[in-house]
């Protein structure tokens, strides 16, 4: 196994009593060349390198990646519905309209993404930690979120519509015109988000912490949230 997670017990206490986020500590194997080609439905990927291969268009449904590392993979609609992601590390992935939709990814590092229209709805995150990058119109809606750690990167209009999040950091992250709408949030850190963004669900913010800052420029979505009128 490459695991080596902070700890197998809840997140120890962070900032102003916030639990924090469990990071993983992946330490992988001597890996093996992927040799393969293509991917297959419910494959069983293990110890494999992909280094710069185009996936694109193949379907890897249901298939199991451990211990494994993607760099500089293609991803462009890639069927990756029901994977299983484990022990693993992807590095400058790029893509359109991958669909990872009711996956499982677990004690995995996302590092310098650029991705667009990436569907997560359903999926399950558990110690994750998204670093540098961009990702566009991330679609997490009913997704559940555990310790997971979005740090450096970029997210424009991501959508965690009916997602839960537990012991999640927003580190030196851009947050652009995020949904939250039906969102149930708990030890949530947004402090150290550099921007934020929020164009739906202001009101689901209970669970998490912000800033003094973070507040004072929300405070028109706030009070239109709440009906109340401002005026000098």
């Amino acid at each position: 196994m490459a695991r080596r997670a902070m700890g197998e017990g809840g997140g120890g206490p962070g900032r102003g009593g916030v639990k924090a986020a469990r990071r993983p500590e992946v330490r992988l194997p001597p890996l093996e060349p992927f040799r393969k080609g293509e991917l297959e439905p419910d494959g069983d990927y293990d110890g494999l390198e992909f280094r710069e291969e185009d996936l694109t268009g193949q379907d890897g449904g249901g298939a199991r990646f451990m211990d494994c590392a993607l760099t500089g993979c293609a991803l462009d609609e890639t069927r990756l519905r029901h994977a299983r992601v484990l022990d693993s590390v992807l590095t400058g992935l790029r893509g359109v309209g991958t669909d990872l939709a009711e996956s499982t990814l677990r004690d995995v590092e996302l590092v310098d993404a650029r991705l667009g229209g990436v569907q997560l709805h359903g999926a399950a995150l558990e110690r994750v930690v998204i670093r540098g990058g961009k990702i566009d119109y991330l679609n997490l809606r009913k997704a559940r979120l555990r310790d997971v750690v979005f740090e450096g990167c970029v997210l424009v209009e991501p959508d965690f519509g009916g997602a839960r999040l537990e012991r999640v950091e927003f580190v030196d992250c851009a947050v652009k015109g995020a949904d939250l709408t039906g969102v149930t949030l708990a030890d949530v850190d947004l402090r150290g988000a550099a921007e934020l963004d929020i164009a739906r669900g202001v009101d689901r913010l209970s669970g998490a912490v912000i800033s003094s800052g973070q507040l004072l420029d929300l405070a028109p979505v706030l009070a239109a949230q709440l009906g109340i009128r401002v005026e000098d």
